[in-house]
């Protein structure tokens, strides 16, 4: 098991900088607070025909449709219907969802693993989507006007991903000795089934979230194995958002190459105190890299290290 697993549970704080799941959750609500204005607005300025001409004007370009001509035309709807809820009933329970097994997977695998998993579960369900509609006959009824839209796969793949990772860890340690994991995602599977079955289109929604559940499955087992498929994706969104920043804040420290500069720069000369931290505390943290890997770093030990490389 991954030393991570050892930190407390991120906090549900806005603004912070390592906690992921809480920057989906804000992105995923403005957006819809923003649809929802969009929608009012249509309503107030021109009626009954309001409602209809916001899915047409505004929300046919954000949703993923079935109809793969459609789809060429509108290639950005692969990510876009990731983030697009209209409904607050919808938005309510995948925001829940998504806090739930985000924080988990955040507090097994690291805040670096929330993201990646979250587009990649849902970009491969949305490529299940398309091509199970076009596979499956009795889906064919849906074309060419079906569309799909949600968090959905990208909260399968995390329930998945984490559920594999560590099975039985527990929440609500005072109830019975805890909660497992994998009993909680089998309650969110069951009551996504449920739901999924009795509407519309339910087929075609569950072949959705197994492409993303089988996605969440594939990235944490390649994970297990040494392999963080979400690696190169991290250090290019490090280096967009680290663009204006000093030189010295340019370094990803979560980057295999850049942390092997940095331990091969502290090895090679005299130590030299920083600040309050001892020498031992530096030793300490290189040998559990060169006993566990990058990935065992807790973030404080990642910031000592890229401190100490400074000086």
């Amino acid at each position: 098991m991954h030393a991570l697993e050892k930190e407390k549970m991120p906090r549900l704080s806005l603004g912070e900088e390592r906690n992921m799941v809480t920057q989906l959750v804000v992105v995923n609500l403005t957006i819809f607070i923003f649809l929802l204005f969009a929608k009012v607005i249509y309503t107030m300025e021109i009626g009954k025909e309001g409602d209809a001409l916001f899915y047409k004007n505004i929300l046919s370009w954000l949703r993923l449709p079935a109809d793969p001509a459609r789809l060429l035309a509108r290639p950005w709807t692969l990510l876009t219907s990731l983030f697009t809820h209209i409904e607050v009933w919808q938005i309510f329970t995948n925001m829940v969802w998504l806090w739930c097994f985000g924080t988990f997977l955040q507090h097994i695998a690291g805040y670096q693993r929330v993201l990646p998993m979250y587009l990649f579960g849902g970009l491969t369900g949305n490529i299940f989507y398309i091509l199970g509609v076009q596979a499956i006959p009795g889906l064919h009824t849906l074309l060419p006007d079906a569309s799909v839209m949600g968090s959905s796969p990208g909260i399968m793949a995390m329930a998945a991903g984490a559920t594999l990772i560590s099975p039985r860890y527990r929440i609500f340690p005072l109830l019975g000795g805890g909660i497992p994991l994998w009993i909680i995602t089998i309650v969110y599977v069951g009551l996504t089934v449920g739901t999924s079955v009795s509407s519309p289109g339910g087929v075609a929604y569950l072949v959705q979230l197994t492409g993303g559940g089988l996605a969440g499955l594939m990235f944490m087992y390649s994970w297990k194995k040494g392999h963080d498929w979400g690696a190169g994706f991290n250090h290019l969104l490090f280096k967009l958002t680290h663009v204006f920043h000093p030189a010295s804040q340019q370094i990803d420290p979560n980057h295999p190459k850049s942390a092997a500069k940095i331990i091969a720069k502290l090895e090679s000369q005299p130590f030299r105190k920083i600040g309050q931290v001892p020498e031992q505390r530096l030793n300490e943290i290189l040998d559990k890299i060169n006993e566990m890997g990058l990935d065992s770093l807790s973030p404080e030990e990642r910031e000592t290290l890229l401190r100490a490389s400074d000086n």
